[in-house]
């Protein structure tokens, strides 16, 4: 199971991605069921909200190689 999964809802948790060099993408669970992101610089900055159905789509299209820059 995953950080995010464990961790209770409005709790933010650093991705496994993320390095100890203050370079970290946050991620917490929403009240229903969606996922809200922030950099870890600025935790009191903005941030992505997307709803349950948007982040599969949003993982989906990261794992295809949907945002790839090349």
């Amino acid at each position: 199971m995953s950080k995010l999964m464990e961790a209770p809802v409005g709790e933010f948790v650093k991705t496994a991605r993320s390095n100890d060099q203050g370079m970290c993408v946050q991620v917490a669970r929403t009240a229903d069921g969606g996922v809200t992101l922030r950099d870890s610089k600025n935790p009191t900055g903005p941030v992505l909200t997307f709803t349950g159905p948007e982040w599969d789509a949003h993982v989906n299209g990261v794992k295809d190689g949907e945002f790839d820059l090349n």
